[in-house]
Parts: C-alpha cells; sequence; structure tokens
C-alpha cells in the first residue's frame, strides 16, 4: 500500500480549525495549534542559550557587587546593590533547568565564548563612572535583554515551559534594571563623554559581533577578540569613596547608640538618630561587596544568600535617607562616616569581616538592646513612617542573623566559636579619632544641635535647651560592637 503525500496546506487548516471543548483555548492557552506545531527550539538549541544566559548574569553580579564600595555616586551604589541581587536571583533557576535537560552540570563554570569574556572583562575594568554606566547599561544589560526576549520568542511555551517561564520572570527585572540604566545614562553620560568613549564602545559591539550577540544567535564576525582597559587584569578596590555630598567621611562626632539608649530622652527626637543609623549603613555593602568579591569557590547559594543581605542593607540606607526628606532636613548636612567599612576593608581578611558582621547581627537580637527596642522607640514616636522603617529594619535582621548562621558558623565549628572570632576581629580594627583630627581629615564636628533645630520647626516645637546641649562623642569610648552597624 502506497503512502499518501502529505496535504501541507490541509495540516495547517486542521491545525488553525482545531478548538477544545465549548472552544475553550487549546493547550491551556499557552499556544494555539499551529503555533505549538511550528515553534520551538530543541533541547540542544534551548541548552545553549541557557548555558550564556546563566554565563553572563554571574559575569554581571559579579561587576556589580566589584563596584559597589569604590562607587562615589551614591545613587549608584544604591543602584548596583539591587542590581547584584537581581541576578544573582536569576542564576539559579537557569542552573538548575539546564541540570533538568539531560544535560550534566558541566558546563556552567565554563566560559562559553571567549569574546564573550573579553565583553564582561572590559566592563569590570571600566575606569570612570560614565563608562562603567555606559559599559553596564549601554551595552550589557541590553545584551542580557535581547537574549531573554529572543528564547522567551524561539522555545516552545509547552514543550519548554519551565524556560520559557523562567526567562519571563527574569525578564522583567531586567527590564527594570535597562529602564533604570537609560536614566542613569541620560544623567551621567553626555556627548562629550560618548565621544570621548566612542573607541571603547565600538570595541564592546565588536566583541559582541565575535561572540554572535550575548546568546550567540547572531552571525559572528571573524575579528580576534581584543581588548582596551582589561590588557592590565582588573584589580579590586575595596577603600570605600563617596561623592561630593558626604563632607566628612572621618566624623565620629556625635554617638547616636548613646543618645538612642538614654532613657531621659523622649522618643521623639530618638527618631533623628534612627534615621541617621539607618543612613549611615551605606557602609554595610560597601564592605560585604568585598567579603564577596574576595571569598571564591562558594556556593552559588552563598553568593546569593549575602548578596540578598546586601541588598537589604543598601534598602536601609535609603529608609533612612526617606525620613530625613519626610522631614524637610537636608541629609547631606550630616556627617556619614565610611570608617567602618574602610576599617574592614583594609584591615581584616575576608572571613574576619564576616565574622564581624555575624556578631553584630546576632548583638541586635536582645530585646531589650536590638532591633526590637528601636522598634519600639520608633512606635512611641507616634509617626507611622518611622515605625513602618524600623518594622522591616527588625524583620530583615532576623533574616541576615540566620544567614549568618547558615553559611558562618558551619565554617567556624559553632555558634560559641564564630561570636568569639567576629569579637576578636573586631577588637583588632585600629579606629584613630583623635589622629584623623590630628591629620586634618575632620574636626569630629557635633552636627546634633543643627539638625535636631530642623526637625524641631518640621515638628512646629521648641528645641528641648538639655538636647541641644547633647555633646556625646566616639572619642575613648568605643561603641559597643553590638551597636556599631546594622
Amino acid at each position: 500500500m502506497s503512502q499518501q503525500p502529505i496535504n501541507d496546506e490541509q495540516v495547517r487548516q486542521r491545525m488553525a480549525d482545531y478548538t477544545g471543548h465549548a472552544h475553550l483555548p487549546p493547550l491551556v492557552g499557552l499556544h494555539s495549534m499551529s503555533e505549538a506545531s511550528s515553534r520551538g527550539l530543541t533541547v540542544a538549541e534551548s541548552v545553549a542559550r541557557q548555558l550564556r544566559l546563566h554565563w553572563s548574569l554571574k559575569r554581571l553580579h559579579m561587576i556589580f557587587v566589584a563596584r559597589i564600595a569604590a562607587m562615589p555616586v551614591y545613587e549608584l551604589k544604591m543602584a548596583f546593590s539591587l542590581h547584584a541581587h537581581y541576578c544573582a536571583e536569576h542564576v539559579e533557576p537557569f542552573a538548575n533547568r539546564v541540570r533538568e535537560m539531560r544535560q550534566p552540570p558541566y558546563g556552567l563554570e565554563v566560559c562559553p565564548d571567549a569574546a564573550l569574556d573579553a565583553f564582561f572583562d572590559e566592563i569590570l575594568c571600566a575606569p570612570q563612572t560614565p563608562a562603567l554606566v555606559l559599559g553596564l547599561y549601554g551595552y550589557a544589560i541590553p545584551a542580557v535583554v535581547r537574549a531573554l526576549e529572543r528564547l522567551v520568542a524561539d522555545t516552545s511555551k509547552l514543550f519548554d515551559h519551565p524556560t520559557w517561564r523562567v526567562c519571563r520572570l527574569t525578564l522583567i527585572e531586567m527590564q527594570d534594571v535597562l529602564e533604570y540604566g537609560q536614566q542613569a545614562i541620560a544623567c551621567l553620560v553626555d556627548d562629550a563623554a560618548r565621544s570621548a568613549l566612542a573607541e571603547w564602545t565600538a570595541l564592546l559591539e565588536e566583541l559582541l559581533g565575535a561572540a554572535g550577540d550575548l546568546d550567540g544567535t547572531q552571525p559572528k564576525n571573524s575579528i580576534e577578540p581584543r581588548r582596551m582597559y582589561s590588557s592590565v587584569p582588573y584589580r579590586y578596590d575595596g577603600v570605600p569613596k563617596r561623592d561630593e555630598r558626604f563632607r566628612d567621611p572621618y566624623n565620629m562626632g556625635v554617638n547616636a547608640e548613646a543618645f538612642l539608649f538614654d532613657p531621659e530622652i523622649p522618643a521623639l527626637p530618638k527618631s533623628i538618630m534612627l534615621y541617621f543609623k539607618r543612613l549611615r549603613e551605606i557602609d554595610v555593602p560597601e564592605m560585604m561587596s568585598s567579603i564577596l568579591v574576595e571569598t571564591p569557590g562558594k556556593p552559588w547559594e552563598y553568593y546569593r544568600d549575602m548578596t540578598r543581605q546586601l541588598w537589604d542593607e543598601a534598602r536601609h540606607a535609603m529608609m533612612g535617607e526617606i525620613g530625613f526628606v519626610s522631614m524637610g532636613i537636608d541629609w547631606t548636612k550630616i556627617p556619614l562616616n565610611f570608617t567602618w567599612s574602610l576599617g574592614l576593608n583594609t584591615q581584616l581578611t575576608p572571613l574576619e569581616r564576616h565574622g564581624v558582621l555575624y556578631a553584630i547581627e546576632q548583638g541586635l537580637m536582645p530585646k531589650k538592646t536590638g532591633k526590637e527596642y528601636e522598634w519600639a522607640v520608633a512606635v512611641a514616636t507616634a509617626n507611622r513612617l518611622t515605625a513602618l522603617i524600623q518594622d522591616y529594619d527588625w524583620a530583615d535582621e532576623i533574616l541576615h542573623a540566620r544567614i549568618g548562621r547558615d553559611w558562618l558558623v558551619p565554617e567556624l565549628g559553632g555558634q560559641k566559636q564564630a561570636l568569639a572570632f567576629g569579637d576578636s576581629a573586631w577588637s583588632r580594627i585600629l579606629v584613630d579619632w583623635a589622629r584623623w583630627r590630628e591629620q586634618g581629615l575632620t574636626e569630629h564636628r557635633n552636627w546634633w544641635p543643627e539638625v535636631y533645630r530642623d526637625a524641631c520647626r518640621f515638628w512646629g516645637i521648641e528645641p528641648d535647651p538639655n538636647l541641644l546641649a547633647y555633646s556625646t562623642t566616639y572619642e575613648n569610648t568605643r561603641a559597643d560592637l553590638k551597636q556599631v552597624a546594622g
């Protein structure tokens, strides 16, 4: 019996005419029958693209993290913290999906294309803020978005649904990053900067072309990858940098903890110190970034969890910023010192830094002296914003203490050993309070009276003379470990 030739037009028509019961959408609405029969990648094709996305998100994560401490622009320091968190969260789903697709985990830690690696190396080594912003948000993030959009469009929503879903969820946040990045470029990269960077951006385009774009789907040029900024290997800079608004970063002239724990001081003025302590947490992402960059070889879950905490600390800083802005207080009048991140980043090993951080987080747990106390003070101010800030700050610190228990405590042999290790490391940090003044780095100015007067104008009350006279500094009263950060 001879086989009848397949009539393609009849097949197409059959697919187009097919409907479910009572005209319900077929295939749970993911595809029409025609789409399902004509669209999709093979397993090998899907895996090849995912490996590139997985690698690219890991590289981007580390670029964002590596540039946080030395990024002087506060807003970008915060943005890099968020965008590193997004990248860290989306690395693992791609790795897990690749493992599901008849592929062993081999290849996940291997660069998929030398030109792609050179592309990311160039951005990592960008020497100044305009180049870094343009490289990240003008080239790298758009390339990730293009790769995700192509994979969403090309793979089958039904056959390869888990991949489609991972890409779709990743794409939502990467599009947010792209939107922010376009605004950052508009604000920070003028025509003169673009012109000065023209040769370098042409190189970035050339490297993407040599890689067949980030996902490898486009025709590749035959140019041998070359380097410009990355011809000298990147060297991490852990010394914190701040922009011109942070005019007195060595200032330790006002002991916020002594003020907060003074039972004679009412709750309302303490809200200023709560906002100050939150905004001062700029230094925690600066320090945590150094742990991440200088601690290789950990499971990805470690970098994911630590980056989540890093982002939370950046959120806390912005909560303090919101508090001051809500009161009409110019927070740039307040010296926000970087002495904590500077000391830890330059005087301790990455493990010791983590130990200090863990000891601090554990010190924030006691009811009478920790986060619950700060929350109770905030509630007593009868200001909803202050209470909300401390409510979430407290919730976050519970998670952070757990992250330390998950990753640091087992490495150091137990809770007692971890706390002793952190205390010991902190005791070796040299705080040159008097020398900084002698060297002219700061006068340890008492900024409290000026800010308190501004706050009283907002509250519509007269300043309390006793509170105006507050002048307790950190000199010879080294802040208790439990009260330094967090």
